[in-house]
């Protein structure tokens, strides 16, 4: 059932991430794991896209308005339909995850809105706020760095947390090779994540805003307080995706 109640309300939500990564499509419910140990959501990747870029061409933005069309059909196909059909169901909340590498970090505004209007076009007004749309940046192996405990226990490497903020890494999977010859990003990745503890990750404040606002998204539909776990009420939040923490409806906070 989605929804158990004990008198008191309770409720159990289900998260569907869709995703553009290998590794992400793989093991990201791991990342959520501290979340899951509370007993009240689940994680499951329920697809994986290509990453999307902004649309800049004019003759492809002529080609959409003459056909009478808003966004891309693929958009529509990969992104909006696979929303719906999970959202369908009641408790159900969908996180799109773009792995953003740093190349394409100057245009995250747009590729954030490219999403958003594939998710706010296809889906109503109920299922969109039930819908958000995060970035690990860059990439999700940016933030192994910050937790350098998982990192030496799988990779035997010799390495402290980084002292910057890791969402700065430029290439953090290139790193990763060159500390340990046979990186694989999805074996290793996999294990580093069943060891990744999001709480170090996120304790200071000033770093991995990104991240954190993914967190305080999931934290508040849950009605997890908005404690010192992951420095939510003094944490720095992303200024692109922050603004969907305020589209949330009351009676999915606590």
């Amino acid at each position: 059932m989605d929804v158990s109640t004990d008198g008191q309300g309770w409720r159990f939500y289900h998260f569907g991430l869709i995703v553009t990564g290998k590794t992400e499509e793989k093991c990201l419910p791991k990342l959520f794991r501290s979340l899951s140990a509370t007993g009240r959501c689940s994680f499951k990747v329920i697809s994986r896209i290509g990453q999307r870029s902004p649309i800049e061409s004019p003759r492809r933005m002529l080609r959409m308005v003459g056909s009478g069309k808003t966004i891309p059909d693929r958009d529509a196909q990969d992104i909006g339909l696979p929303a719906r059909a999970f959202l369908s169901s009641e408790a159900h909340f969908v996180v799109l995850v773009d792995d953003l590498e740093a190349g394409r970090s100057r245009e995250i505004q747009q590729i954030f809105d490219r999403y958003r209007l594939a998710l706010d076009t296809i889906l109503d007004q109920d299922q969109t706020r039930r819908a958000s749309v995060h970035f690990l940046v860059n990439m999700l192996e940016s933030y192994y760095f910050a937790d350098a405990r998982a990192v030496n226990e799988v990779l035997g490497t010799d390495i402290e947390d980084c002292e910057d903020d890791v969402e700065t890494i430029r290439h953090p999977k290139n790193e990763l090779k060159r500390l340990c010859r046979g990186f694989d990003e999805i074996e290793h990745g996999c294990r580093i994540l069943d060891m990744l503890r999001v709480c170090h990750v996120l304790s200071r404040r000033e770093t991995c805003s990104s991240l954190r606002t993914m967190f305080a998204w999931v934290c508040r539909i849950i009605g997890e307080p908005e404690g010192e776990a992951y420095q939510l009420p003094e944490g720095r939040y992303s200024d692109v995706t922050q603004d969907q923490l305020r589209t949330l409806a009351p009676s999915w906070t606590s």
